[in-house]
């Protein structure tokens, strides 16, 4: 009888993957790099979610559709779901949450749009300049009305510049607001000494009054408060309106991170004095969002009379802040956020999701494990195989076949508490203006070999940690975080930029890189090959001590064939061949290689898959004298999925022993292939 691994043979020539026969099942023949990459959709009728973009949201809420009810348009200006998105609100006048209708693509999206609204006019700004006619012409019809390098030649390093219209003065004109985000004093990143302070500066966010002449705009110079420039941390973007119902315009401006400033306006309406900034708080605290780079929009949202905040996130969520009317210490009280919903379409679990494979809950099928950017990790639980009936608008080949329906992202919990990994002040290597960010990618294997499912994790912080399962099969319960163990290396190893020094015997490599878990030589005992701390793809050999199960140092036994390489954001990882170093770049640029090994081509070993701009295979040739042997394909899609990275992990939903692709992308979304 002939095993699975004789009958399933594919034959790599000239770029050409010829048929692979599992019994009666075939896999059509197709170039390499011609894999079709689709959405994954929820295929969960009335199934309701948060409402979200790709990376990055920039909210323009307004009555796109003129029937009354206020929509949401939503800019998304990174890849792949760039777009400008119209969120269409079925409920009509006077419901506040409504469940909106699944985005529909306008056109493409930008960075910096801001809202303003003038006489009950929603307008649009870029940078300097007006859409007139937004809702009709989009784009379509820009004029310019203030050069903006005149003003952000005062600037070194601008990476934002966010204009919003405001009659500032009350003499019935419109004036300009200008929330100016400079970077100069921060610069990016290896900035810390041995004690993990940071030493450049912090960010910077101005805002610049433009004064309307007669149609002619002067520059007045920054708003000053408290008797000094406004100045909070990045991104300001500013909003002015009475936001505390005493007649005159206030400001709230947002920042880089994730809190509001509340400059109460003490002069008048014509005369605006602002008071020294103070942290926008409730009866809770402070109010700060779940995630970084908020972009709030100052509205009457749910047309009760007061200006509340909507409030886009790096995750592409928008949430809604309600100005309660009431005001306490001379500061307006707004309600904690709100994340608007809408009607489900594709599975998302925040940006740059990193996905894993597995049966997590013991049912038989094939569930998703994943981390993202904000240092969560989620189970997506696979509900069954259903017919996929709506259309795909990536390519329509998968419709009326069946594919998992997919419950919303849970967030597991370590010790009671949902898994969060965050930098913190010092944690990222790129400075304190990360401090809520964890970039959690992960595998999941039986660690400790008690016969239950473990998650082996990575972060922002370059620390590989477990999570033990002490459930039972099909009810996973974790316990805290624990270290992964190496014996037989100093503690000083870590990348040469880490300012900390791991703990003795502590597993510390680069940032955001995967932890792949696997039985590599087949000795019963898990391993794990990831990148060591100068980027080389290594082997971390499990072995028992003591009675102790530990890793030892890393081997580098990964060589690839040259002349060869490709480019990925930050990093080349290959020239004429040797040993694979997956990345040569230091500090922020180190890391950031996600992995996923498979017997891709049927062959009997396992081949690796790397993130490039949507995926990359390095076929595994041969074992020679304890050196594996990789050759490189290219990508295995033209599609581009990465900004910063991809995700990799395979699937097999149709059950033919194939493997199929999954690819978790920048945009928290998820990108599968059929073979």
């Amino acid at each position: 009888m002939r095993t699975k691994q004789q009958i399933c043979i594919l034959v790599i020539s000239a770029g050409i993957l010829t048929a692979c026969h599992t019994g009666q099942k075939e896999v059509e023949e197709c170039t390499i790099d011609s894999l079709v990459l689709e959405r994954v959709t929820y295929n969960h009728p009335d199934l309701e979610v948060d409402l979200g973009v790709g990376l990055w949201a920039w909210p323009l809420p307004m009555d796109y559709d003129s029937d009354g009810d206020m929509d949401l348009l939503v800019s998304c200006n990174d890849v792949p779901f760039n777009g400008l998105y119209l969120f269409e609100n079925p409920s009509g006048p006077g419901e506040p949450m409504p469940v909106f209708e699944p985005p529909v693509r306008l056109g493409p999206g930008k960075k910096n749009l801001q809202v303003s609204y003038m006489d009950g006019n929603a307008r649009i700004m870029e940078q300097g300049s007006e859409y007139l006619n937004f809702s009709a012409n989009l784009y379509n019809q820009p004029v310019e009305i203030y050069p903006p390098e005149k003003l952000e030649e005062a600037h070194q390093k601008i990476r934002f510049s966010l204009w919003k219209m405001v009659d500032y003065d009350d003499d019935g004109d419109t004036d300009i607001l200008a929330g100016i985000d400079d970077w100069a004093d921060y610069g990016w990143d290896n900035a810390f000494d041995s004690s993990g302070t940071w030493t450049n500066g912090p960010l910077h966010g101005y805002v610049y009054w433009l004064e309307n002449e007669g149609g002619e705009y002067k520059n007045r110079g920054k708003i000053m408060a408290g008797g000094e420039p406004i100045d909070v941390y990045g991104f300001p973007s500013p909003n002015m309106d009475d936001f505390d119902g005493d007649g005159d315009l206030d400001l709230i401006c947002g920042e880089f991170l994730d809190g509001f400033t509340w400059f109460e306006n003490t002069g008048t309406r014509r005369m605006p004095v602002f008071a020294a900034g103070r942290a926008l708080e409730n009866e809770r605290g402070t109010i700060r969002m779940n995630l970084e780079m908020i972009v709030p929009v100052g509205v009457d949202w749910d047309r009760d009379g007061d200006i509340d905040l909507v409030i886009g996130e790096e995750d592409g969520r928008v949430a809604w802040l309600e100005n309660t009317g009431r005001v306490q210490g001379r500061m307006p009280l707004f309600r904690d956020p709100v994340y608007f919903r809408q009607k489900a379409e594709y599975v998302k679990f925040g940006a740059l999701v990193t996905p894993f494979s597995v049966d997590w809950d013991e049912d038989g099928d094939e569930d998703l494990v994943c981390g993202n950017t904000a240092g969560n990790i989620a189970f997506i639980e696979n509900m069954g195989q259903v017919k996929l009936e709506k259309r795909n608008p990536v390519k329509n080949n998968l419709r009326g076949r069946k594919l998992p329906r997919w419950n919303p992202p849970v967030l597991l919990k370590a010790g009671n508490k949902p898994i969060r990994i965050m930098a913190g002040v010092n944690g990222s290597i790129q400075g304190p203006a990360e401090a809520k960010w964890g970039y959690t990618t992960l595998s999941v294997a039986d660690w400790n070999h008690d016969g239950l499912k473990d998650i082996i994790a990575n972060s922002i912080w370059g620390k590989i940690i477990w999570y033990e399962n002490t459930g039972r099969p099909g009810s996973p319960v974790l316990s805290p975080s624990k270290p992964v163990r190496i014996v037989a290396v100093a503690s000083t190893l870590k990348p040469a930029w880490n300012w900390w020094d791991p703990e003795p015997g502590n597993l510390v490599t680069q940032w955001r890189t995967t932890p792949y878990a696997v039985d590599w030589n087949r000795d019963g005992l898990t391993d794990l090959i990831m990148l060591d701390q100068e980027g080389y793809l290594s082997y971390f050999e499990r072995i028992r001590q003591d009675g102790e199960l530990v890793l030892v140092s890393g081997c580098r036994i990964f060589y690839v064939e040259g002349p060869s390489g490709y480019n990925s954001r930050h990093v080349t990882t290959y020239e004429d061949g040797g040993l694979l170093r997956l990345n040569t770049e230091p500090n922020g640029s180190s890391g950031r290689r996600k992995i996923c090994f498979s017997d891709w081509d049927c062959d009997g070993d396992l081949d690796l898959l790397v993130n490039s701009i949507s995926v990359s295979l390095l076929e595994n040739i041969e074992t020679r004298n304890g050196m594996v042997i990789l050759k490189d394909r290219g990508p295995l899609s033209g599609l581009k999925l990465a900004g910063h990275t991809t995700s990799p992990t395979v699937v097999d939903w149709n059950e033919n022993g194939i493997p199929d692709l999954l690819v978790g992308a920048e945009d928290g979304l998820f990108y599968y292939s059929e073979r």
